[in-house]
């Protein structure tokens, strides 16, 4: 009776996923993607293509080369298409409110990717997948306090694009860490877009106010790509990154493992590429089922240090980052 029992829920399981995955093949949604600006943002795009892949989901990427009038032209574009639903990294936090009622009103559910909103009104959005900006920020803080320990540390800090929820949140959170180390202090901070380009120009300003670079004591970048670009500036002028400077930054994309093998880094705390897998399961939940989701999908953050560093190089290097 048991065995019958199993093989029924088993067999139940099946016949809902293969009818979630019939449904899911017949959904087209749209994403509007901010740009290119960094590997991870490029990994976040491939990554995405393979999951709508995986589940027969029609997904059309409308790179907005980190402009927001693009991005809502995309919007109103996907609405104007008749979408399913809509995806959306929003390149900065404020101003979505219009195009996203015109969304609602065409009834096309709308789910925010690896950066948040701010809104008055919610019911804008699905849902949103996003890590924990504020505790990336915070972990970051923590492991340069603990690594420090009661020395003196001048931190400059590489900002993410101003405006952007990730570049407020990481800063919030980096700020509250350190708050309680006296010997811990921010002594210049400006945006770097979160590029490579930008990151090693802001960098050289930074060297060149700060004695050459001695008096830098740590880099907190508020992702990899920048802090790439700063660690091409610190050996520009003639210091060793990762020894005379410590470095610390966010997302665990393979280049910072590179840097990180090669001693070149100190430790970087992951943002998954993978947003879009599980908007894509919580958007067909909630065509196919009615099903809705939590306001908020939370991803996983981790601390990565050098000593698994080249094994995690390997791992993610044919990931499209």
């Amino acid at each position: 009776m048991i065995r019958k029992t199993l093989l029924a829920g088993v067999a139940l399981a099946a016949g809902l996923m293969a009818a979630g995955a019939a449904g899911a093949a017949d959904l087209t949604i749209g994403f509007s993607q901010i740009g290119s600006e960094s590997g991870w943002r490029a990994a976040e795009t491939t990554v995405s293509k393979m999951e709508a892949e995986k589940r027969g989901i029609d997904l059309k990427i409308a790179d907005a080369q980190q402009k927001q009038e693009n991005q809502i032209k995309a919007i109103r574009s996907f609405i104007a298409q008749g979408v399913d639903a809509i995806f959306l990294a929003p390149v900065v936090a404020t101003g979505w409110d219009s195009v996203l009622e015109e969304a609602k009103d065409a009834e096309i559910p709308v789910v925010l990717l690896d950066r948040t909103i701010d809104t008055k009104d919610d019911s804008l959005y699905l849902t949103a997948v996003t890590s924990d900006t504020v505790y990336e920020g915070r972990v970051a803080g923590e492991w340069l306090a603990k690594t420090v320990g009661d020395k003196d540390c001048k931190i400059v800090e590489l900002q993410g694009t101003v405006g952007s929820s990730p570049a407020i949140n990481r800063k919030k959170g980096f700020d509250e860490a350190i708050a309680a180390h006296s010997n811990l202090s921010i002594v210049r901070s400006q945006t770097g877009d979160f590029t490579r380009t930008k990151g090693k120009e802001v960098m050289e300003s930074f060297i060149k106010a700060e004695n050459g670079g001695k008096d830098i004591c740590a880099v907190y970048a508020h992702n990899d790509d920048m802090q790439i670009g700063a660690i091409q500036a610190i050996k520009e002028a003639g210091l060793k990154p990762g020894t005379d400077i410590l470095l610390v930054s966010i997302d665990a994309v393979p280049d910072i493992f590179k840097a990180m093998a090669e001693g070149e880094a100190n430790a970087t705390v992951e943002l998954t590429p993978n947003m879009a897998g599980p908007a894509f399961d919580a958007v067909i939940a909630f065509k196919e089922n009615g099903t809705v989701p939590p306001k908020w999908i939370q991803t996983e953050s981790k601390l990565y240090l050098p000593d698994t560093a080249q094994a995690e190089y390997e791992r993610r290097k044919d990931l499209g980052y």
